[in-house]
């Protein structure tokens, strides 16, 4: 070989040699540069070693999340339950129906026999006329007539009316000339006594041939929709079949209200369309509720002022037409009044009772107004028996009238008045 060839192949051997030596000790200095970046996951090395070798932390995480999501199964099916809940709460408000029943069954009378429920249903009313005519009694030690001009005032501006207070003073005056007002308990229980006779007997409906027809009638805003609505809930615990006439042919709203009660009650609803002439829609009810021989048929009339002259005839004539499908109906024609108005209910019952037949009044309301005086105003001046009195929203709170309940749940006597609560 020559020279020259001999040199080539030392000149490779040793780059071969020198790139082999230079290899080495880069990958040694690779790992070098990052080896404090490795540095910080060696320290986490010891967590991971902590976590891995002992597999039964992780075996222990693994079952926490396992009971966590079983834990998670049971809420999930906690949730459509709950909403399965609410349904009936909304949909029946079903606590109404089976509370009435119950108290029916534990008084074994009229629910308006419960005087607890009667007092907080009028603590309004207590605690403004009742508990001013308290004050002026309590303690006094001289009854003298200038007391009984004291009660007057109180009367008069508790919308008592000035008929009525004035005949009521009057027989005060004439119990005191007796000498039967001989002390403050005396004049209260003559209060009392006064209050029951002027009220009367009252009561609740008399069924006295199949169909029953109860015509409804009163201002707009009175209440009388969701008092047909309550009767016939009151009716159907009876055991009655109810029929309801959605006379209020005016007012899409009362039509859907009644429909909602009627459901709910499983009445059967008779309406026409929107605008349909009133007559001719109660003349089908009285015809259907003789088809299904029904007990009674609830017939709903559209509101109206009493001062509107046109209003009231057309009353008249709804009336008529109610004759004409059934003679003698309608048997009864209540007569409904919002308590909160005060004297004015007083004077729409005037007009009502100048321009049709009223059998009945109901006064809705009691229970949010201290105006309950004028329920004594509307028996004496009117002579109209009272046959329900609402002092609630539930259908058990519309209660059928007992004049000597009420005056007891009235009165409650005078020490209970400044401890009771409103």
């Amino acid at each position: 070989m020559s020279p020259i060839v001999l040199v080539l192949i030392a000149v490779v051997a040793v780059a071969i040699v020198y790139f082999l030596f230079l290899r080495k000790p880069a990958a040694p200095e690779l790992p070098a540069k990052p080896e404090p970046k490795k540095l910080e996951p060696a320290r986490e090395q010891p967590a991971e070693a902590k976590a891995k070798p002992p597999k039964r932390p992780a075996a222990e995480v693994a079952d926490k999340e396992q009971e966590r999501r079983e834990a998670q199964k049971p809420a999930e099916a906690a949730k459509p339950a709950a909403k399965k809940e609410e349904k009936p709460v909304v949909e029946a408000k079903a606590p109404e129906k089976p509370a009435a029943k119950a108290i029916d069954e534990e008084f074994g009378k009229p629910v308006v026999l419960d005087p607890a429920t009667l007092r907080k249903g009028l603590s309004r009313t207590r605690g403004g006329m009742i508990a001013r005519l308290a004050d002026l009694i309590r303690g006094r030690r001289e009854i003298d007539p200038a007391l009984l001009a004291e009660l007057e005032e109180v009367l008069l501006t508790s919308d008592v009316g000035v008929k009525t207070t004035q005949a009521l003073v009057q027989r005060l005056h004439a119990r005191l000339e007796n000498k039967e007002l001989g002390d403050a308990d005396k004049v209260w229980a003559a209060l009392r006594a006064e209050a029951e006779a002027i009220l009367g007997t009252g009561g609740r409906l008399r069924l006295r041939q199949k169909p029953e027809v109860v015509m409804v009638v009163g201002v707009n805003g009175s209440g009388k929709t969701t008092t047909i609505g309550k009767l016939a809930a009151k009716l159907k615990d009876q055991g009655k079949v109810v029929v309801l006439g959605a006379g209020d042919t005016f007012r899409a709203a009362a039509v859907q209200q009644l429909e909602v009660w009627g459901e709910r009650e499983g009445a059967k609803v008779v309406k026409g369309k929107e605008g349909a002439d009133p007559s001719s829609v109660l003349f089908e009810a009285v015809n259907a509720a003789k088809d299904a021989n029904a007990d009674v048929l609830l017939c709903d009339t559209a509101g109206r002022l009493h001062t509107k002259t046109n209003l009231m005839e057309e009353l008249q004539k709804v009336r008529r037409t109610i004759g004409k499908a059934l003679d003698g109906a309608p048997q009864e024609t209540l007569l409904v009044l919002d308590a909160t108005n005060g004297q004015n209910a007083l004077e729409q019952a005037k007009q009502f009772k100048e321009a049709i037949d009223i059998t009945g009044v109901v006064l809705t309301k009691l229970d949010g107004t201290a105006k309950g005086g004028v329920i004594l105003a509307i028996a004496d001046e009117l002579k109209l028996p009272v046959r329900y009195i609402g002092i609630g929203e539930r259908a058990a709170d519309l209660r059928e009238f007992d004049a000597a309940e009420f005056v007891e749940a009235l009165f409650a006597g005078r020490d209970a008045i400044s401890t009771e609560a409103a």
